[in-house]
């Protein structure tokens, strides 16, 4: 059953991330962009995890919690910038 399924939710997926990356690109304001980017990399994540699931490897899962933590990290790095105008204080 997973075998039959698998294929198609990469597809799903693969089709999200090309949306995300169109709404990142031409994105009217820059909070749309930073969301953009966030569902970019959670939708790559899932993407990932599937792959991994499908070619049964453990290295793909190692990679999507890297991206995990680092999407994350820029996320909130960039809504930081956009409240306050600086990273650093």
């Amino acid at each position: 059953m997973i075998a039959t399924v698998l294929p198609w939710v990469i597809a799903g997926f693969a089709l999200a991330l090309l949306l995300n990356a169109w709404r990142l690109f031409k994105g009217p304001s820059l909070p749309d962009r930073i969301l953009a980017l966030d569902t970019l990399y959670i939708n790559a994540l899932a993407l990932l995890i599937c792959l991994g699931l499908q070619w049964r490897t453990a290295l793909y899962f190692e990679v999507a919690m890297l991206i995990g933590l680092l999407g994350f990290i820029g996320t909130v790095v960039l809504s930081k910038f956009i409240l306050r105008g600086d990273i650093v204080e």
